[in-house]
């Protein structure tokens, strides 16, 4: 079994540089994975069917926004 360091390199730098991550649906969104920093949320996924595939679309947003890292 892999770690979620080695499976989801993107979101670690993510959260140890530039904001943090919300996992679960709240009174204002649907959405299983959140991605935020200062300014509020930067993507979100309401067509997610499970927590893995809301990380692995998570993942890919970061790597290709934030392709510097």
């Amino acid at each position: 079994m892999q770690t979620f360091s080695k499976t989801y390199p993107h979101l670690i730098w993510w959260v140890e540089n530039q904001g943090w991550i919300e996992i679960g649906s709240d009174d204002y969104s649907d959405s299983w994975v959140r991605i935020m920093d200062e300014g509020g949320t930067r993507w979100e996924d309401e067509e997610a069917e499970t927590l893995d595939e809301a990380l692995s679309k998570a993942e890919a947003f970061v790597k290709a926004e934030f392709s510097n890292m």
